[in-house]
């Protein structure tokens, strides 16, 4: 496996890396402070602002402190050195004080910018059909929302904090030292070939110039490091998905002794994050040779630009230390981007997949535009109609026959697929997640309508009881209500395990599960029930008791299955319907 292959396997980092920075972090700014835990953080930034400049005072102080504690040990006057000993400790004791207040305030900080951030990216992700549309959009952008709303917006709010308020503290310790460095070499002069020269403020001349070339080499050798986070990001979110895939299915890997394919595939997964890795390391291994020797060359540099000043005797010893001090502050705060380039590259790729996925989600229609659509009217209570009915689906478009039918409450229709391949693109296009096609649906006006996808039926994570009454609130139903729901669908051993907290889609068998739908729809008792394909998964003993469900216990439920017949259910519907293949026609562009 090459680098390159790991580099082509991002095309969304290629992508986003065209898009403006300063944008994208406005947006994500502008979704942070509009939040309800805005008005909060802006309280913690005006206190901790509050904060840094205190504690900058109080450097301005202890640098001050310098001078005349230098002199004194240069005079040998022990009074002034005790004293001044006493003045350091009472400016460090304040100063400590502002360093634990700053630590509570970064930290508090931090944890409410992810609180803000993350509910702002679930309310997009879950509005209405908005997370489904986005899944089957086939974009990069889609993939590992999870890791996106977690990892990815704990590292942001993280970086983007500290990577903000060192700004902040550099700029304003450059703007306090900047002053005394002006002030101690104001009248510095140098002779040159019998002229004499005057280069006022040469120490903060200095001092921007040490920065500039070590920004400036940073920046070239670090500059491949943005592209290179992006990369792990994605490998790490990739092995995190399978991770969790084979931890769902561990069952039917080991019935099916395919422990060792997947040992496979997930090492394929490790690999490539292994080589991102590498990637990585090799980027910061150079770029330490640069903040590295720049570190350590910072110790003398201070004392060589301020030395001047003391053999020309311009300065006292205490005022050349003091002077060094001022140009290490200084320094160092101009050198905030040498020091802090890894970091920028980490936020800049994280910042690209949380912007790219929040920008995403704005932009993903509830009900898109590409190709022709089905419309969507709400009629009279009572009935829901087809009127020329055509759907997109993988085999081709399919059409319902007849084609104009309406269905009125309490006709129980069944729409027969016998090959298959339009049914659930049918069903989807009647709860509205699939409008690709042409014609119209009629639905009822105020009237629920329960939609029951094939297959194994999402359980709500929590309680029994919350299962049952998803996406409802509980305690819209009683506890007899909840009993009788239960032993409707023949599962009368879950009645004491209401409010038990458990993973139901692991506790149930298959057909209990189909059988726990049975007794939402008794609880819930929808007026309208559409299901794919849903007896066709039911065991005898369910179905019947789905038909003695449907024919009593919710018989103002009507219920429109699409999928297969058999002569078992067929008596239970009044209306028939057909889905019939109409021509060979492709699904839209981003499906």
């Amino acid at each position: 496996m090459t680098e390159a292959s790991v580099t082509s396997n991002a095309p969304e980092a290629h992508e986003a890396a065209r898009a403006g920075v300063v944008a994208q972090a406005l947006m994500i700014y502008r979704a942070i402070f509009a939040s309800p835990v805005g008005v909060r953080l802006v309280a913690l930034f005006a206190a901790l602002t509050v904060a840094i400049l205190a504690t900058t005072y109080g450097q301005i102080l202890l640098n001050r402190w310098n001078q005349p504690f230098y002199d004194a040990i240069t005079r040998r006057d022990l009074n002034e050195f005790l004293y001044q000993l006493g003045v350091y400790f009472a400016i460090v004791a304040g100063l400590l004080v502002l360093d634990v207040a700053q630590l509570w305030l970064n930290e508090t900080t931090k944890y409410r910018l992810r609180e803000s951030l993350t509910r702002d990216l679930l309310k997009l992700w879950l509005a209405p059909r908005r997370a489904f549309w986005l899944a089957t959009s086939g974009s990069p952008v889609s993939v590992n929302p999870d890791q996106r709303m977690t990892a990815d917006t704990t590292s942001l709010c993280q970086l983007s904090f500290d990577l903000s308020t060192g700004l902040f503290r550099s700029t304003v310790l450059l703007l306090s030292f900047a002053g005394v460095l002006w002030t101690a070499s104001e009248g510095f002069t140098f002779r040159a070939g019998g002229v004499e020269y005057a280069l006022p403020g040469f120490m903060l001349w200095a001092a921007i110039a040490y920065a500039a070339v070590g920004s400036l080499v940073s920046y070239i050798v670090g500059r491949g490091l943005v592209q290179r986070n992006a990369d792990r990001y994605a490998r790490e979110a990739d092995l995190r998905f399978a991770l969790v895939r084979v931890n769902e299915h561990v069952d039917g890997i080991a019935l099916a002794s395919g422990e060792a394919d997947e040992r496979r595939q997930l090492e394929g997964h490790l690999s490539n994050v292994m080589l991102a890795m590498r990637r990585l390391v090799r980027g910061l291994t150079r770029l330490q040779w640069v903040t590295a020797g720049f570190g350590w060359i910072t110790g003398v540099v201070p004392i060589l630009v301020a030395a001047p000043l003391y053999f020309t005797s311009k300065t006292t010893f205490g005022g050349m230390m003091m002077a060094a001090a001022a140009f290490t502050q200084a320094e160092g705060s101009l050198r905030w981007f040498i020091d802090n380039f890894s970091a920028l590259a980490d936020w800049r790729a994280t910042l690209l997949r949380v912007a790219n996925f929040r920008d995403a989600l704005l932009t993903a229609e509830s009900e898109p535009e590409a190709g022709s659509r089905i419309e969507y009217v709400d009629g009279a209570a009572g009935a829901m109609a087809f009127e020329d009915l055509e759907v997109d689906a993988p085999g081709g478009r399919v059409a319902l026959q007849p084609r104009r039918v309406t269905i009125k409450a309490g006709e129980h229709a069944l729409i027969c697929d016998e090959r298959g391949e339009g049914k659930t693109p049918l069903f989807r296009a009647v709860s509205g997640l699939w409008p690709w096609g042409s014609g119209r649906i009629v639905r009822p006006d105020g009237e629920p309508v329960m939609y029951v996808p094939q297959g194994t039926p999402y359980l709500h994570l929590g309680t029994l009881r919350e299962a049952l009454a998803y996406p409802l609130l509980t305690d819209g139903f009683t506890d007899s209500a909840y009993a009788q729901a239960l032993q409707s669908a023949g599962l009368e051993r879950c009645v004491k395990d209401l409010d038990a907290n458990l993973r139901w889609d692991r506790e149930l068998s298959a057909d209990e599960q189909m059988a726990l739908v049975l007794a939402r729809i008794a609880l819930q008792a929808p007026r309208w029930v559409v299901l794919d394909d849903t007896f066709s998964s039911m065991r005898n003993t369910t179905l019947e008791r789905a038909i003695e469900l449907f024919t009593q216990r919710a018989a103002e439920t009507t219920i429109i299955h699409i999928g297969r017949s058999t002569q078992m259910h067929l008596p239970l519907f009044k209306k028939v319907l057909h889905l019939t293949k109409r021509r060979s026609r492709g699904l839209p562009p981003h499906s």
